[in-house]
């Protein structure tokens, strides 16, 4: 595991956003298409601010959110509200986006439609995941139902979780999807995520969800 630090969280977005770039562009030069997976939540925002302004043919960059609030792409928790309103502008504008949500009652009802536009797209290209002090990663939350059977090495493309912690069901990439990205970057701020993480090395991935996906990932983090 590579710890990177940044003296604050401005230079951490910049240099991640320019870091991001350089791998899709390297991906390009040898496949028609790359796939892009990133976190939604106030961490991984600014790091879109500046990503959305490279200069990339982002025509034949796929970008889907790792995981999604089951809830309308309007909802302000929706993460790919945030997406699109923060990433897929500028020039980034003319990405595809590939949604985990999609109008159904529940997420089950609609799993191989979904699963069967991102199946192509694997191994993702490139990662971009945040974590949270509970050392939870995408929606993959400690003790959440659905959790043991996401991290299944035999998982399906997508799980589906509802972690009492939360208010709504959530959908995420399993994380045998996750790990198995080309390229990988986590984001953490502030020194009790870094605790966190430093804890989540001697635990199994059922306590320590962020576990599962670690391995070659690079991290990235700023006070």
């Amino acid at each position: 595991m590579n710890i990177v630090e940044y003296p604050d969280r401005d230079m951490l977005a910049i240099d991640l956003a320019s870091t991001l770039a350089g791998e899709l562009d390297g991906h390009l030069f040898h496949n028609d298409t790359a796939s892009l997976a990133v976190a939604g939540g106030s961490t991984t925002g600014p790091i879109f601010d500046d990503l959305c302004a490279a200069d990339l043919p982002w025509d034949r960059v796929h970008v889907l959110p790792t995981d999604e609030r089951w809830v309308p792409n309007s909802d302000p928790r929706s993460n790919e509200k945030l997406i699109r309103e923060r990433l897929l502008v500028n020039r980034a504008a003319k990405a595809r986006y590939l949604p985990l949500h999609t109008p159904a009652e529940q997420p089950e009802d609609v799993l191989p439609e979904l699963e069967a536009v991102i199946a192509p797209e694997l191994p993702l290209s490139v990662l971009l995941l945040g974590m949270g002090e509970d050392m939870h990663t995408a929606s993959l939350f400690p003790g959440a139902p659905g959790l043991e059977a996401a991290l299944d090495k035999h998982a399906p493309i997508l799980s589906v979780l509802k972690p009492q912690t939360q208010p709504e069901t959530r959908i995420s990439l399993s994380a045998r999807v996750l790990d198995g990205a080309l390229s990988k970057h986590l984001v953490i701020y502030g020194s009790k995520k870094r605790e966190a993480l430093m804890r989540a090395m001697s635990l199994p991935p059922e306590e320590a969800p962020i576990q599962a996906v670690l391995s070659e990932t690079v991290i990235h983090w700023a006070e």
